[in-house]
């Protein structure tokens, strides 16, 4: 936090921040400019009781933008968690059951989070290269309703692995990365959750760690270490590990591309605060017959999913939710590819209630439908 607070103190007040945010720009009365300067003025008391703490997505497009460059997802998440120690907290989504789900893994129960990938391909209890599998298997059950079969792409990312010679070691004891604890201000909930997972891969012997989700990968890249100095792991993202294993090989084929043009949803946490645009793209591309064509907004200026860590999801996440379905349909684009399972059930959900009719896939399972 010490460099967002020398940066502050340099903030222009330029505005560009307010015009770059997807939030204002469907919600004229929030302005990440406003919440900046509420600490310039001395007036911090009145941000810990504000709930427009909250409304921030923390997706970065301000961050990219300003010319000080304040880290303003890194302000928010500061503020966040002493606004909950000052009793604001925010509003849940779903009931709160993925924040209770959340809270019970830090109770060390045990699980059995495995089931699905014995039927799916071949995998290990220790080993060199450990598959981080995430929530994939609650968000199987939560949002069977919108007939989202989440744990597809653990599926998928299992095959792909196999196919490559590589039986990565899935875990029962693996935890939630406390990525959403994290963002929403309970930080002694991550630090339990990280500490079990720290726990589990080292005990697991793995050298690294691959994610197919990013907010997991950054989660532990940048935070991790954070709180628990250098990590006795490669931390590393799956397209970028695929993208160079699969290109190097010959072995591997894919079917042609059935689904006319195809667009990429951009997840911030993969492209604006990871820096990873290309890899993603270069999978697809990697299907015969692939038209992969671009929103109007894409790579560092793509439009957020509408939602961040479970909470806060209201009228303004629905309408941003609505455009980005609408800008995807006017790209031409026939089927949206995103590498974030959250992209895919935030999206999806958005379209259930919209007349606009456009699938939906995740680029791993994708990809594994395609191979040969």
């Amino acid at each position: 936090m010490e460099l967002t607070e020398t940066q502050i103190n340099y903030c222009m007040e330029c505005g560009v921040c307010t015009g770059s945010c997807p939030v204002s720009m469907v919600l004229p009365s929030f302005s990440p400019r406003r919440l900046i300067k509420s600490i310039l003025m001395d007036s911090s008391d009145s941000l810990l009781t504000s709930r427009d703490i909250w409304l921030c997505l923390t997706c970065a497009r301000c961050s990219k933008r300003c010319p000080v460059e304040i880290d303003f997802p890194e302000f928010a998440r500061h503020w966040r968690k002493d606004a909950r120690n000052n009793g604001n907290t925010p509003i849940e989504s779903h009931h709160g059951l993925l924040q209770g789900i959340s809270r019970l893994q830090t109770l060390r129960l045990r699980q059995n989070r495995i089931e699905w990938a014995k039927d799916a391909g071949r995998f290990s209890e220790k080993g060199d290269t450990f598959y981080f599998v995430g929530c994939l298997p609650f968000f199987d059950v939560i949002f069977s309703y919108l007939e989202i079969p989440s744990i597809e792409i653990g599926k998928s990312v299992l095959r792909l692995l196999n196919k490559i010679g590589i039986e990565p070691v899935i875990s029962n004891d693996e935890r939630c990365c406390g990525h959403d604890a994290l963002w929403s201000g309970d930080e002694k909930r991550f630090l339990e959750l990280a500490k079990i997972n720290l726990e589990v891969i080292t005990g697991a012997g793995a050298k690294r760690v691959l994610f197919s989700c990013p907010e997991g990968y950054y989660t532990f890249k940048h935070y991790y270490p954070k709180y628990f100095g250098e990590l006795p792991f490669d931390v590393i993202y799956l397209s970028n590990f695929l993208e160079q294993e699969l290109s190097s090989t010959s072995d591997i084929s894919f079917a042609p591309s059935t689904n006319g043009k195809v667009t990429f949803q951009d997840p911030c946490r993969l492209g604006r605060l990871s820096g990873i645009y290309d890899s993603p793209r270069k999978l697809i591309n990697l299907v015969p017959d692939t038209n992969l064509v671009e929103m109007a907004r894409s790579r560092e200026n793509s439009l957020c999913c509408g939602t961040s860590a479970w909470m806060e999801c209201s009228s303004y996440s629905k309408t941003m939710q609505t455009e980005r379905l609408t800008e995807a349909i006017k790209s031409g684009a026939e089927t949206i590819i995103t590498a974030c399972p959250k992209c895919l059930i935030h999206l999806t959900c958005a379209k259930e209630n919209t007349p606009l009719d456009i699938p939906l896939k995740d680029i791993y399972t994708y990809l594994a439908d395609k191979m040969e």
